[in-house]
């Protein structure tokens, strides 16, 4: 079974999949470019996915699937990638969700990423923020800051991440990777001992509860660069849902927190390309200036919006305006990208 597992995996590497669905009742659902496409006609039957199963999980993880009905790993198939796995139960039987990791880390014009995030990376301390949906390619984007900074500076770098993803070598930065359940048991608790790992600057795979948060704000006041992701959509729902968290009570405080500690929110969505060939990001970049600080300490959080369409000259824009240079340039089609675009500009496809 490792072997018919593997050959689906490096297949789905050479036709440049970003995830593979194993569940039964179909054959394996790879999905390519955005879309979901079958891979051979074999359908899949309880028995084949549980065995399957079997091939990826740890001995020590059976039981945590067991007792919580899912369970998060990695898995590597030589010469080929690293996957991200999620494996679950679903109406009595086993699914898995595997995402691929390239082995090679993107550089950050490979992402199309803006000019503006080699600056971000030089702060001495402070808190940035990658948000977007599941499968925008958060994880990526910090992979290639990280690799930037590994290239350019020399720092002690500190990774938690549930599971370990991109793999980075040491470079002119030492950089050690704790994984979520193996290295350390959550993301506040490797937070918390990081802060006497004598870090420059830690990065923490998801902001997922108001410990981690609250933590992640602290290390960030004392003296690290904090790097992290959440599932939003732009800048001003990013400060939200931190601020939001918090009771009412403590609000105020982390207003004043936010404002001093944040460097910048990064917001990124993955389109199809014009030519097919792949998926693109279009971003949000929004800079802590002193503008920014002083709405988000007085509540006036939608009136950032207005700054980050006034400062483009500082390196910030808007997802509608990195959409329209992505479709002036021809990178994107109208098709895939209307829903998130204003209507008011636009006639026969053009801006």
């Amino acid at each position: 079974m490792k072997t018919r597992l593997d050959n689906i995996l490096r297949a789905a590497v050479e036709f440049k999949a970003s995830d593979i669905h194993i569940t039964t009742g179909v054959p394996p659902i790879m999905r390519i470019h955005g879309g979901l496409k079958r891979y051979g006609k074999e359908v899949l039957s309880p028995e084949d996915t549980e065995e399957i199963a079997k091939v990826v999980i740890h001995e020590q993880m059976e039981n945590v699937l067991h007792d919580k009905g899912e369970v998060d790993l990695s898995y590597e198939v030589s010469g080929a990638a690293r996957f991200r796995v999620n494996v679950y139960q679903q109406r009595g039987s086993i699914a898995i969700a595997f995402r691929v990791v390239p082995t090679k880390i993107p550089a950050l014009e490979d992402l199309n990423m803006p000019q503006v995030l080699k600056k971000i990376v030089k702060k001495p301390q402070g808190l940035i923020l990658v948000t977007g949906p599941t499968g925008s390619g958060k994880t990526t984007t910090l992979a290639s800051m990280i690799d930037y900074m590994n290239k350019m500076m020399s720092k002690h770098i500190i990774t938690l991440e549930d599971p370990i993803e991109y793999l980075h070598g040491h470079g002119n930065c030492i950089i050690d990777q704790r994984e979520i359940g193996h290295d350390t048991k959550s993301f506040a608790a490797g937070l918390r001992a990081a802060l006497r790992q004598d870090p420059d600057v830690i990065l923490v795979g998801e902001l997922r509860d108001l410990e981690t948060i609250s933590t992640a704000i602290t290390a960030a006041e004392t003296g690290h660069l904090v790097y992290a992701t959440l599932h939003t959509s732009s800048a001003t729902s990013t400060i939200d849902r931190i601020i939001d968290l918090f009771p009412p009570s403590q609000q105020s405080q982390i207003r004043t927190q936010l404002a001093s500690v944040l460097v910048s929110v990064i917001s990124q969505r993955l389109f199809p390309t014009a030519n097919g060939s792949g998926r693109i990001a279009a971003t949000e970049i929004m800079l802590n200036n002193a503008a920014v600080a002083n709405l988000i300490r007085n509540q006036k959080i939608e009136q950032i919006m207005n700054v980050i369409q006034t400062s483009r000259a500082q390196g910030m824009h808007t997802l509608e305006s990195s959409i329209h240079s992505l479709l002036q340039r021809g990178m994107i089609t109208m098709e895939t990208v209307q829903p998130y675009l204003q209507e008011k500009v636009f006639e026969d496809g053009k801006i």
